[in-house]
């Protein structure tokens, strides 16, 4: 775990086991922050690391790489980027009922305040932000 300015970084493998492990590593970044004071969602939150990890590990980190989660907070909202190599952009999908997958971007979208994509020299980055108290 690394902190740079008011944000916390970690890098995982790509591997199934990397998003409990993002999971559980957001909730111990977060837990002080989002309980109590009723400041954020910690479950949604975490829902949305979920998510972004596993878009990582099955579409965006190459075999024996690895995707790096940030975490910053502050007195009005939660980000959460979650950078690998691959420069293709993720698409929102509207799978049908019976589709299997498809519904990572949606459920973000439906949990965060704002989201997006960003450009890195060597992939991408895609974050969402959760407002406190919204």
């Amino acid at each position: 775990m690394r902190s740079s300015g008011g944000a916390v970084l970690m890098r995982f493998a790509r591997s199934s086991a990397s998003v409990p492990s993002a999971r559980a590593f957001a909730r111990g970044v977060l837990r002080e922050v989002c309980s109590g004071s009723g400041a954020c969602d910690l479950d949604d939150v975490l829902l949305g690391v979920s998510e972004l990890a596993t878009n990582a590990v099955r579409h965006g980190v190459p075999v024996g790489g690895a995707f790096l989660l940030k975490i910053e907070f502050s007195g009005e909202r939660v980000r959460v980027e979650c950078h690998d190599a691959n420069r293709r952009r993720p698409r929102l999908r509207h799978p049908a009922d019976d589709d299997q997958g498809g519904r990572g971007l949606l459920l973000v979208e439906a949990i965060a305040s704002r989201w997006g994509v960003g450009e890195r020299p060597f992939g991408k980055f895609v974050w969402f932000e959760v407002d406190h108290n919204r």
